[in-house]
């Protein structure tokens, strides 16, 4: 099916439920367990609480919901990340083709961001970078809604308040996106002056702060244990004086080869790259927030603090970049010429799935590669020779112990790691490679 003025929306559905079915079906051919990301968060999602000793609780509570509903069959987790990306694509499609005043445009957006990395060849593992996607979607969209209003509604500032709050406990990093929001109303409101201030805006604020709390007050207390995981991560403590230089100069090389493929569709769409940027113009001013302003206040981190940011850190951080490079080159955008770019989407909307079914097949040392069922198996075995009661307690680290939980049919909760004290608390207990079951 190509595409035209008069099949958007249906070309729109096909593509979405395309990229839903692809991505599910290929990851639950290929893989022969679920991966790491996952793996954990359904140990968390077994023992939910308010926050884990790496992330908040979000990430953790839809799988465990899932888990709740059908068990263990590695296809639903598969199937719910690509529900939270395709969620994310509606909103990048719903929100660009008001932007546009053009379906046509609204969904040449959602198509040039299929072809970067974090929204095809990564999105099998449900993580809580995939997490943030909806979220991060749900709250520009509806911040656009008040940034374009004459009168500003009190639902949309309670959804931005709410979805941030969402995005905020799937993965802190969300923060950069609300702060690169707050400035550019900061800006307009007291510098430009260019609007007034509302009252309304404070709803916002106390909807975000509201949701928080069960979270903040676990963060308390257990020491912020989650914070200090994070700070850890980026090497802060180990940085030195080259390092001021030297991540935030990788950081910037790993964001262009990313956008590569993103950049040829681009190219195959305009040909001539020719734009104007004017300050004055505020939906570029709302763009360059969303999606420039993030990025440069993620390179000032790793400037500043001699951090190392991860490649997977920015998976939400590009998906208005469709949006942005059609506005800046919309002038250049021949709609009667629009065979190129399609059969470049094309090659590049299967290549992805078929890289993934290869590395996937043809190595054999994956995550994916474990044989955590035929262990649950043996392991359920072993317990059943010694012991009448039921599994209902696991400890080790999230993967071996976290593939356990998962996989045993009594769904034992993930309990931490190996501890005598707590081995102690158990009427039964067998131990085996540092992961430990039980029954209390």
């Amino acid at each position: 099916m190509l595409l035209n003025k008069n099949n958007i929306n249906k070309f729109f559905y096909v593509f979405l439920t395309a990229h839903l079915f692809l991505w599910t079906l290929i990851p639950s051919l290929t893989n022969n367990n679920l991966p790491l990301d996952t793996i954990e968060a359904l140990a968390w999602g077994s023992n939910l609480e308010w926050g884990f000793n790496k992330h908040p609780p979000m990430s953790a509570f839809f799988p465990e919901v899932f888990f709740q509903i059908f068990g263990s069959q590695d296809w639903i987790y598969y199937l719910l990340s690509q529900i939270f990306v395709v969620i994310s694509f509606y909103y990048v499609f719903k929100f660009s083709k008001e932007f546009f005043n053009s379906d046509l445009l609204g969904i040449i957006s959602v198509l040039l961001i299929e072809a970067i990395y974090f929204y095809n060849f990564t999105t099998p593992e449900f993580n809580v970078n995939v997490c943030q996607l909806p979220f991060w979607s749900l709250t520009v969209y509806f911040s656009w809604k008040i940034y374009t209003s004459k009168e500003i509604k009190f639902t949309d500032c309670f959804l931005v308040g709410l979805f941030a709050a969402f995005g905020f406990l799937s993965k802190y990093l969300f923060v950069y996106l609300l702060v690169s929001i707050d400035l550019l109303f900061i800006y307009l409101i007291f510098i430009k002056k260019d609007r007034k201030f509302d009252f309304k805006y404070l709803i916002t604020l106390e909807v975000f702060l509201i949701v928080l709390v069960p979270h903040l007050i676990w963060l308390n207390n257990n020491d912020f244990i989650t914070i200090t995981y994070g700070l850890a991560r980026t090497g802060l403590e180990q940085s030195g004086l080259i390092d001021h230089i030297k991540f935030p100069l990788i950081f910037l090389i790993k964001q262009i080869g990313l956008l590569i493929p993103f950049l040829i569709l681009v190219w195959l769409l305009v040909k001539k790259i020719k734009f104007r940027i004017s300050f004055k113009d505020k939906k570029l001013l709302f763009l360059l927030a969303i999606n420039i302003l993030p990025i440069i206040l993620m390179f000032l981190t790793s400037a500043v603090t001699g951090s190392k940011i991860r490649t997977m850190w920015m998976t939400p951080f590009y998906l208005f970049f469709g949006t942005l490079f059609v506005y800046l080159f919309q002038a250049q955008i021949n709609i009667k010429k629009l065979k190129p770019f399609m059969i470049g989407f094309i090659f590049l909307f299967f290549l992805s799935p078929v890289l993934y079914a290869y590395v996937s097949i043809s190595k054999e040392d994956k995550r994916t590669d474990y044989p955590g069922k035929e262990i649950a198996i043996k392991t359920q075995y072993a317990w059943d020779q010694q012991f009448n009661s039921k599994i209902n307690v696991v400890y080790g680290n999230e993967w071996n112990a976290g593939n356990l939980s998962y996989h045993l049919k009594s769904r034992p909760v993930w309990e931490g790691f190996v501890e005598k004290e707590k081995l102690d608390q158990l009427k039964d207990y067998m131990c085996f490679d540092n992961v430990c079951v039980g029954s209390k």
